[in-house]
């Protein structure tokens, strides 16, 4: 039962009727009976609800995109905006269920927009030991009269001790080089290449290689506030190592839980729509036999508008044969 938009348009989005068998998938607060229960499972249910139900002390990374304090319809669920202390009382709440399900040396990434980040980051400093907040750039965003474009969002960055896992060495970004410098007539701190001379530089905390999720991607959803898997996949290489837990208490359309499992960590996610349980449930499925993410080649993150130069890294390393893939959207 094929539904396709055009022969480019890859955007996933069908209804909790067509994605039934996705959503079977899924279990709820009733099946939840420890660890074993609840990991490489999407929960369908209320944040609260579940995550009182959950063990203690059994994540080892958190990446949570909460709502943010603006008014928005999520395919039926209404967000309303609300006063300052109801937001902060709201994240309060959230944020003390998680800390519970957090290990000793455990990490946790929020997202937000300059508003709520403002509200959030003021609580994490209550609970967590917080240790950077970075910034990066959507690319797009509304245009306004009078006042600046919003083309950022925050990502608080914040550990459970001062002992936690940093993997600085996995999220390094691939940069063009543009006056190399040589030594000896040998580059220094650069590689010289046949696509290019490139520098793995260490990451800082502004990030300006990320793409939003558009119709002619994979990955794209028709969630209004669906996250890069570029961008999680930062977060979750950073943070945690292989075999680890990853939680995300509001999953939207499934990007932690896909990224994770692409990455060869197991996920936790929770949602309470049901429809958007079914997307990820799918793009998980997908992810089983396709382990690419757009922006990340050969164990680098690539800067912006080099897909050509990927490419070629990605041919030579598979003998000069580039990997074609196509992708259902639906299927019965």
């Amino acid at each position: 039962m094929p539904k396709i938009k055009s022969s480019r348009n890859k955007t996933i989005d069908f209804t909790e009727e067509e994605g039934k068998i996705y959503i079977d998938r899924c279990i709820y607060v009733k099946d939840i009976n420890g660890v074993d229960s609840v990991v490489d499972k999407t929960i369908i249910g209320d944040t609260f609800e579940v995550l009182k139900k959950l063990p203690s002390e059994f994540v080892d990374l958190l990446v949570v995109d909460p709502p943010y304090n603006l008014a928005k319809n999520y395919h039926g669920n209404k967000f309303g905006k609300t006063s300052n202390d109801t937001y902060k009382e709201y994240t309060r709440q959230w944020i003390s269920e998680c800390k519970r399900l957090l290990k000793k040396d455990g990490s946790i990434y929020v997202c937000c927009d300059w508003e709520s980040s403002l509200i959030i980051g003021e609580v994490l400093y209550e609970f967590f030991h917080v240790q950077n907040r970075i910034t990066w750039q959507r690319e797009k965003g509304r245009g306004a009269l009078s006042n600046w474009k919003n083309g950022m969002e925050d990502i608080w960055f914040a550990t459970n001790s001062k002992n936690y896992v940093f993997n600085v060495e996995d999220v390094k970004v691939r940069r063009k080089v543009i006056a190399p410098y040589k030594v000896d007539g040998k580059p220094k701190d650069w590689e010289e290449t046949g696509e290019g001379n490139y520098r793995n530089s260490y990451p800082s905390n502004f990030w300006d290689d990320i793409s939003i999720p558009y119709w002619s991607m994979p990955e794209n959803t028709e969630h209004p506030t669906q996250k890069p898997e570029k961008l999680i996949a930062k977060l979750i290489l950073a943070s945690s190592n292989k075999g680890d837990i990853v939680l995300d208490p509001f999953l939207g359309s499934g990007t932690t839980s896909v990224v994770a499992k692409k990455l060869d960590r197991h996920y936790v996610g929770i949602e309470q729509n049901p429809r958007y349980c079914g997307w990820a449930e799918y793009r998980i499925e997908l992810a089983e036999t396709d382990k690419e993410i757009q922006g990340y080649t050969n164990g680098v993150f690539w800067e912006r508008n080099t897909l050509s130069e990927q490419n070629k890294a990605k041919s030579k390393k598979n003998g000069g044969k580039e990997k074609c893939s196509s992708i259902v959207l639906f299927k019965d």
